[in-house]
């Protein structure tokens, strides 16, 4: 297990870095909206302890206990792109072979970065990912259009910077932009992130699977946790390449 920092939006952007075979594919993982790595680190640890290298990181700005640079007002899903676009660059040169994993915004995000490059995204396995967002930043516009300089949200506050650039494209209109195979899992007593979303997503992507959880709301408990971990480590193994 290894501490790294890497240039990122604003500043230094920290991860968690676990190696495993060297010829393994490497996980990257996301956290959602004012989380860090430590949300995710029982996946990075599983899929590790499974012969793949994992990268849990912390968004810039991306919560209150992240451990990179910049803060809650200066974050938004476009520097949370730049971010993990700069992650991936870090590790391509050693990996050609790279998987997202993300949940929440995190699964929003790798979502659009995904589309993004597309021959650099092997597969991508989402949870409960929060296309939902754009949605939630409409409702908070100003009659004319614009948006509070600041905002509260989810016990913490966001800035105009979020909103505007929210709001700026159609997540749907992107994703369709991603050819690989994607994972998608929800739960369908999500009260954060409606399983329409993604049900939605699932038809937008070329290839995309959508596994729904009974029971289950924004965020996997006792064995459905499990079971997740284990359809992605299964997934995951499935478009690895063969050695």
């Amino acid at each position: 297990m290894e501490e790294l920092y890497i240039p990122a939006s604003m500043g230094k952007l920290f991860g968690i870095f676990q190696s495993s075979a060297e010829s393994s594919p490497l996980i990257i993982l996301s956290h959602g909206f004012n989380g860090c790595h430590l949300g995710n680190q029982d996946f990075a640890d599983f899929f590790s302890a499974h012969g793949f290298h994992t990268f849990c990181l912390d968004f810039c700005g991306g919560g209150n206990g992240s451990r990179s640079d910049g803060t809650l007002l200066d974050m938004s899903v476009l520097t949370e792109a730049e971010d993990l676009n700069a992650v991936i660059d870090y590790f391509l040169p050693r990996f050609p072979t790279i998987f997202l994993w993300g949940a929440s915004m995190g699964g929003f995000v790798s979502s659009y970065v995904a589309a993004q490059r597309p021959q650099n995204v092997q597969a991508l396995a989402i949870e409960f990912p929060a296309y939902v967002l754009q949605d939630d930043a409409k409702k908070r516009a100003n009659p004319d259009g614009t948006f509070p300089e600041v905002f509260s949200a989810m016990n913490t506050q966001i800035s105009r910077k979020f909103n505007t650039e929210a709001v700026s494209f159609d997540i749907y209109d992107v994703i369709g932009g991603y050819t690989g195979d994607v994972l998608i899992q929800h739960g369908d007593q999500d009260m954060l992130v409606p399983l329409c979303y993604s049900q939605r997503a699932a038809e937008v992507f070329p290839s995309a699977e959508l596994v729904v959880l009974p029971g289950q709301g924004h965020g996997f408990r006792g064995e459905f946790r499990a079971q997740a971990m284990e359809r992605e480590l299964n997934f995951f193994r499935q478009r690895s390449p063969r050695t």
